[in-house]
Order: C-alpha cells, then structure tokens, then sequence
C-alpha cells in the first residue's frame, strides 16, 4: 500500500473509510490519476490489487466524502482524453491534409 501524497515512507491506512473510484493496470496509470486528484485537492491513496485468477492492478481509493468529486474529476479528464485521441486519428486516408492550405 502507499501512503497519500509525495510521501516517501508507506503507511497504513484504514481503508474501510475509503471507496475505489478508479482501477487501472499499472502503477504509472495510479501515479497519474494520483497526480490529478491532488491538483483538485483531493486525497488519495493506491493499493495494489490481486486477485485469485492472477490478474494484477491498483485501486486509486478517496476517502467516502471526496468520492462523487473525484469521480468526476477522472472522468472529466477520461472524456477530454477520448475527445483528444478520437481528433488524433487519422481514418480517412483520402482526407487532403492541404484542405485548409490557402495560397494567396
């Protein structure tokens, strides 16, 4: 388990008080919605998660009375990033990249 914050010692943390508002694969996918929750001060911690079929992960975990901000702090940040990687694409390989180049 790791502790809140830029703190370098783990502690533990009573968790029960907690809710899961995120799961993801990697530790550096925790460090980054961690990262984010900070900037809104929120809270957070993140535990790393097995199960018994062998799957691995993290739970980025508020206390009760952050969860609904949090939630909409990471989903807000998920939409802004499917809306940016959705404009990124590149499906069309007919489209004229040129097609708002103007010669005057």
């Amino acid at each position: 388990m790791m502790a809140q914050g830029k703190k370098a010692t783990k502690t533990k943390v009573d968790v029960k008080n907690y809710a899961a508002v995120s799961f993801v694969e990697t530790e550096s996918q925790a460090k980054d919605s961690e990262a984010l929750l900070a900037s809104s001060n929120i809270p957070c911690i993140i535990t790393e998660q097995k199960n018994h079929i062998g799957t691995h992960g993290y739970a980025v975990m508020v206390p009760e009375e952050y969860a609904d901000e949090a939630y909409v702090v990471i989903e807000s940040q998920d939409a802004y990033d499917d809306f940016y990687d959705f404009s990124m694409e590149d499906d069309d390989p007919d489209l004229d990249i040129d097609l708002f180049d103007e010669d005057f």
